[in-house]
């Protein structure tokens, strides 16, 4: 009798340890958390008229009314919501999880088109890692990782157009749409100061990080700047968050190192995540600065960046003589 105890305490205490695991793909939950948001996610989605199970690795997918997976239909991603829930208390989880499938298609239906598509049009950067590989190949790529997907809003939140037949337009028009309501979209700037150099935090909208596809604009009409001399160097680590900084000295060393930290560590954390690297833009070339595929950060060679290096620092010296 004793003996069963302690068998009972020890299994018990191993379940415990892996429950109390880090989910490989649902950060920042645990495994334990996991499935409570899984099931949670399941009754919400079959409460809508649209019954989903979960596929082991991250997302639900469509099931018949006997359960059997459906062929087609909408597939649910649930990193975002993993983000959203993990800063909640417990008890405001079915809440959250209920909002969030309250914002999807009835049915599980194709996102709809808007009528006013010239005012209600936007491009958005999306990380190909994360959706549909077929979605993917049907929207151009901006930069190697991310491609650019017709989005409008859908309620609180925003749906992606990948099947461009839907728009009734083809490429070049969604592109000069989508492109000019970027421009008109308004942003708030904060600045953080690292050791004598600023980084622009701009917020302020669900397609924030997509305004680098109109960094022109941005750095006119937001920054006050027009063509920088020397570039500059930005990050789009999640949907609602693009970080610039405008490079003048040396100091840009420090820049590079905070937004590093900050576009890694949103990318890692935050909902809607886009790209952890940072890249070089100048004369609308971008260029990546910094690799995170393997979880560690490396910086890659660049040519014009190390050009626009050397000029600084020899305008620095000049400076000093």
């Amino acid at each position: 009798m004793s003996a069963g105890r302690k068998v009972k305490r020890r299994v018990s205490g191993k379940q415990c340890k892996d429950g109390d695991r880090l989910h490989p793909v649902l950060v920042p939950l645990t495994m334990t958390q996991v499935d409570r948001l899984v099931r949670l996610a399941e009754d919400a989605s079959s409460a809508r008229g649209f019954p989903m199970r979960y596929d082991g690795s991250g997302a639900l997918l469509p099931v018949g009314d006997d359960g059997v997976p459906a062929d087609g239909g909408m597939s649910a991603g649930l990193v975002n919501l993993a983000r959203t829930v993990g800063g909640l208390p417990r008890q405001q989880w079915r809440a959250a999880v209920s909002a969030h499938f309250d914002q999807m298609a009835p049915g599980g239906a194709p996102p709809a088109v808007p009528e006013d598509l010239d005012n209600e049009l936007y491009l958005r950067l999306v990380d190909a890692s994360t959706i549909n590989p077929e979605w993917a190949e049907r929207v151009p790529e901006f930069v190697p990782g991310l491609r650019m997907a017709p989005a409008t809003y859908a309620g609180r939140s925003v749906a992606m157009h990948f099947d461009l037949d839907s728009l009734g337009l083809p490429w070049h028009d969604i592109n000069r749409i989508g492109l000019a309501n970027l421009r008109r979209l308004k942003d708030t700037v904060e600045y953080v100061d690292c050791q004598g150099a600023q980084v622009a935090m701009l917020s302020g909208s669900m397609f924030t990080a997509s305004r680098a596809l109109v960094l022109d604009t941005v750095l006119r009409e937001s920054l006050h700047v027009e063509n920088p001399p020397f570039g500059c160097v930005v990050a789009m680590p999640a949907r609602d968050l693009l970080l610039v900084h405008v490079m003048r000295d040396p100091a840009v060393v420090y820049a590079m190192l905070e937004m590093t930290k900050m576009a890694t560590r949103c990318y890692s954390e935050s909902p809607g995540a886009v790209s952890p690297h940072i890249y070089y833009v100048t004369d609308n070339e971008w260029h990546q600065l910094t690799d995170y595929s393997t979880g560690a950060v490396d910086l890659r060679r660049v040519p014009r960046f190390s050009a626009a290096m050397h000029r600084i620092e020899a305008e620095a010296r000049a400076d000093l003589a």
